[in-house]
This record gives structure tokens, sequence and C-alpha cells, in this order.
């Protein structure tokens, strides 16, 4: 293989890896239940009420949700303070979709 066709197909294989990588937390979550969670518990009124807008505002990932493991445990705090009854799979899932849509982390 020439050298300018084997660098393309490294890279191509890296970004392929690179597209589907996700954090060990949310490996194998339930992403059609997480975004049904979202819509079912209203998430985006919420949020929508504490900082305008259409809500999403609130996903910043530059700012303090700094790892996988926190953005859970906020979607954890929400599930707590809410009481909306989520079981941890159903935590993880929602955690993942936002992960997915909004915070990106690998």
């Amino acid at each position: 293989m020439k050298p300018m066709m084997m660098a393309a197909a490294v890279t191509l294989a890296t970004w392929t890896l690179t597209a589907v990588a996700e954090p060990s937390i949310f490996k194998g979550a339930d992403l059609k239940l997480g975004a049904q969670l979202l819509a079912e518990h209203k998430c985006s009124t919420c949020h929508t009420r504490r900082v305008g807008g259409d809500g999403s505002a609130i996903y910043k990932p530059g700012g303090r949700i700094s790892t996988p493991a926190f953005l859970r445990g906020m979607v954890e705090q929400c599930n707590t303070e809410l009481n909306l009854g989520m079981f941890p799979e159903d935590v993880t899932a929602v955690a993942a979709v936002l992960n997915r849509d909004h915070y990106k982390f690998k």
C-alpha cells in the first residue's frame, strides 16, 4: 500500500473509532429510553425556567460538568431533588443521551 493511502486508511480507522467512542460509564446505556425519559420528565421545561431560551444553555460542555461521572451525578441530583423515581440504569440512560447530544465526553 502506498504511504499516502496507508495514512488515509489509518486516519479513517482512527476517526471511525473516535466517532463511536463513549465513556465506559455509558457503555450499554439505552439511548432510546434516555430520550424517552427526558421527554417524559419534561427536563427541557425545567431547564427553560432556570436558564431561559429553549433550556439548552444549561448544557455547557466547557463548564462545571467536566467528567462523565459528574454528568451522571447531576442527572441523579435532578432525579433526587425532583423525586422522579428513576432507577440507576434510567439515570445512566439520560446522562448518556445528554453526553451524546451535548457534552461528547470520550
